[in-house]
């Protein structure tokens, strides 16, 4: 029988590894060395590292400073936001320094650092701990945005992060930590900047990541039972965005949804859908569909909370639009 791990545990064990092969990957951030970070990720590495494990103030800014600046002198920082949001804090570091290092050096130096950043609603942690951010980065050339969705993803691309030398933004979304799947033992990697073709199909395109995924596949099961053949595809890399495998999925299916988390207005999804329009309109046999959370701030309570973000049926619903258009 395959092995299997959750989601948090595949991070854990790929931190383990790539600490174990490489001596200039160290990890640092507010509680991650002896307490292992506030969701567990980091367990285990201050025992066996305790020099390359470092607690860090309350100051965001000093966190990334310090991954940039040390990426430069050739470690491979690999630093936790306890909180995705509060990438805020420490915005100009990232943006106007690590994303700007190899272009300003041309290629002599760059910022070969990783920054995990727990992300998305669904635990009603309120205002502050539950924005999908990554709008906030797609704008910024330099930058990488990954998003795994599975435990096996989560490992190797974390691994694959580690290694690129490009600064890189891990998300992941706090929902999946406790997501089980089948993750190989040894050390391995999968490609950034490469979508995955998660279900073949042939009538419908339905572009979706992290949490967002189940409610692909669920949809699409749905759909499946009224004859509507769905192709699911996970970016995986959001910025930059593996262009080419979307186009031809949708040269195929003719018809095109997008799920995502977070407001309507300048999402991935606004991209994803813009350069379809722009580059495969003679294609599309019905507008594209955008299904994404209300542009509304993530309320504490449940309901509120539930009330704006992405469901099932919003996916269904778009899918027999595209399809009855």
């Amino acid at each position: 029988m395959a092995r299997k791990l959750s989601y948090s545990k595949a991070i854990n064990e790929a931190l383990h590894q790539e600490m174990e092969q490489d001596e200039s990957v160290f990890i640092l951030g507010e509680d991650v060395a002896k307490m292992g970070g506030d969701f567990g990720i980091t367990q285990g590495i201050w025992d066996k590292w305790p020099e390359r494990a470092k607690d860090t103030p309350l100051s965001e800014a000093a966190i990334l400073g310090l991954s940039a600046g040390a990426a430069v002198c050739g470690l491979r920082p690999v630093a936790e936001m306890m909180f995705a949001d509060f990438i805020g804090v420490g915005f100009d570091q990232i943006v106007n320094n690590a994303a700007k290092l190899n272009f300003m050096y041309q290629g002599k130096a760059s910022a070969s650092m990783v920054v995990r950043a727990p992300t998305g609603a669904g635990l009603s942690t309120a205002y502050h701990h539950s924005q999908s951010i990554e709008p906030w980065l797609m704008n910024v050339p330099g930058l990488v945005i990954i998003a795994p969705t599975t435990p096996y993803e989560a490992k190797g691309m974390l691994i694959s992060a580690i290694r690129d030398n490009n600064p890189v933004i891990y998300l992941e979304h706090k929902l999946l930590y406790n997501k089980k799947g089948e993750v190989p033992e040894e050390p391995y990697e999968v490609e950034l900047y490469k979508a995955e073709i998660e279900r073949e199909g042939e009538d419908i395109t339905l572009v979706a990541s992290m949490k967002m995924l189940d409610l692909a596949h669920r949809a699409a099961e749905t759909m499946e039972k009224e004859g509507v053949s769905v192709e699911i595809i996970d970016p995986r890399t959001l910025f930059p965005i593996d262009k080419h495998t979307i186009k031809e999925s949708v040269a195929k299916t003719n018809r095109l949804v997008i799920v995502q988390e977070g407001p309507k207005f300048m999402g991935a999804a606004a991209e994803i859908s813009a350069f379809i329009s722009e580059e495969l309109f003679e294609y599309l046999e019905s507008p594209i569909k955008r299904v994404t959370s209300l542009d509304a701030q993530v309320a504490f309570a449940p309901e509120l909370e539930n009330y704006i973000l992405p469901r099932t049926e919003h996916v269904v619903a778009a899918c027999r639009e595209v399809m009855d258009f």
